[in-house]
């Protein structure tokens, strides 16, 4: 691991960038949020560093964002080594994810006279009893955030109720919703998985253990419906590629492999290949978003939306709770109660495509309203932002 420990301790330090923004995201979830952010920063030419706290968090901004900006982990939360980093860095202006609510951090921003804005910040159902509790600390600690970009009117109340002053809140919505299609051949992709190019296509997508036995316990009702459905399979974990396989083919079901170079008609497509499935999305006629069926929380629903795409699902949504909500108010999403109001909402779609149809439309519609976020925000951090010159330089000082 790059420097992780060392850079924790800061025994290594990034290297200085006068002038520059600073993000920070703590993991994978974070990081992958702020990337549209970044990367219209950068097309506005300022120079940026992401510090992350986790190795995963690290692996996905330098997989996401490549060698085009400095990526460092955040040290430990000591005001002395804070101070290390700031001194080091020189930013002109750092923008704080989420809930990393960092005292030593804010502290040492304050005393450098960095400013400091929350962005995309959210308090969860978990955590909010306990800031709450002792908001008479966060209301000093969270002093030097001059503003806060809330995800939901939730999470602006829940600021305020910790000690935040209401004019430092704006609510601008959930990064996450900043997503956009992936490039694909999609008629080439359709001819992959049917040479047809006729068969309902099933999308069972980031699958974990159990799911695919629940799937398979239904899905002779489904093909009694659709004689010639195809379902495609993606589990979530690639060592579990060749277990689902089998575990289809112990049922009695001829299942083909997505890496097959010459793969026969089958009932089933083990998608066993990683990086495939934002494109299988624009190409699905129904979508399942799996780690739903089991108490996995289940994934993110809107690499599915912006491919215009709603999406079912089973009742284990809690890590996506808001927005699985908000999906079912607009009618792109289905959340079931269990498998039974499952296997009953996969029916009725199979039997009524005018249905589907309409959930696909409307899954359009929701991402193009809610992926206005990034505007938004941009619009509320363009003053604020620091002033970049005809050489393209950053001044230190925000405008």
């Amino acid at each position: 691991m790059v420097g992780k420990w060392r850079q924790h301790l800061t025994l290594d330090l990034p290297e200085a960038s006068p002038g520059c923004i600073w993000l920070h995201a703590c993991s994978v979830g974070e990081v992958g949020s702020v990337v549209p952010l970044i990367r219209a920063l950068q097309q506005r030419g300022y120079r940026l560093h992401l510090s992350v706290v986790t190795a995963t968090g690290f692996a996905h901004a330098r997989r996401l964002l490549g060698d085009g900006i400095s990526i460092s982990y955040l040290p430990w939360d000591f005001p002395g080594a804070m101070a290390r980093l700031l001194c080091q860095l020189q930013p002109a202006l750092f923008l704080l994810t989420e809930t990393e609510f960092w005292p030593g951090l804010l502290s040492a921003c304050r005393k450098n006279r960095v400013p400091v804005i929350g962005i995309n910040t959210r308090i969860s159902d978990a955590s909010f009893p306990r800031y709450r509790a002792s908001r008479f600390l966060w209301r000093r600690w969270l002093a030097p955030v001059s503003l806060f970009l809330a995800q939901s009117a939730q999470d602006a109340e829940r600021l305020a109720a910790i000690g935040v002053s209401k004019e430092r809140i704006q609510v601008v919505g959930n990064l996450k919703y900043a997503v956009t299609a992936p490039t694909v051949d999609a008629e080439s992709l359709r001819l992959k998985l049917d040479a047809s190019g006729r068969r309902p296509i099933l999308l069972v997508a980031s699958s974990h253990e159990g799911e695919e036995a629940r799937i398979l316990d239904m899905w002779s009702r489904w093909h009694d419906i659709r004689k010639d459905l195809l379902t495609v399979i993606v589990p979530r974990h690639p060592e579990r590629f060749q277990a689902v396989s089998r575990l289809i083919r112990e049922r009695g079901y001829a299942v083909a492999c997505w890496s097959d170079e010459q793969p026969q008609p089958a009932d089933f497509i083990v998608v066993d290949a990683m990086g495939v499935l934002g494109g299988l999305y624009a190409v699905a006629d129904i979508v399942v978003v799996a780690g739903s069926l089991v108490d996995i929380g289940g994934h993110n629903p809107l690499e599915a939306a912006v491919c215009g795409r709603g999406v079912v699902t089973g009742p284990h949504v809690q890590n996506f709770r808001e927005m699985m909500r908000d999906m079912q108010r607009a009618n792109a999403a289905i959340v079931c109660h269990d498998q039974e109001d499952f296997e009953a909402a996969v029916s009725r779609l199979l039997s009524h495509p005018d249905e589907l149809k309409q959930m696909h439309a409307e899954a359009a519609l929701f991402i193009a309203d809610k992926g206005q976020v990034l505007e938004r925000m941009l619009q509320v951090l363009e003053p604020r932002l620091p002033r970049i010159d005809s050489r393209g330089e950053d001044h230190d000082e925000p405008a």
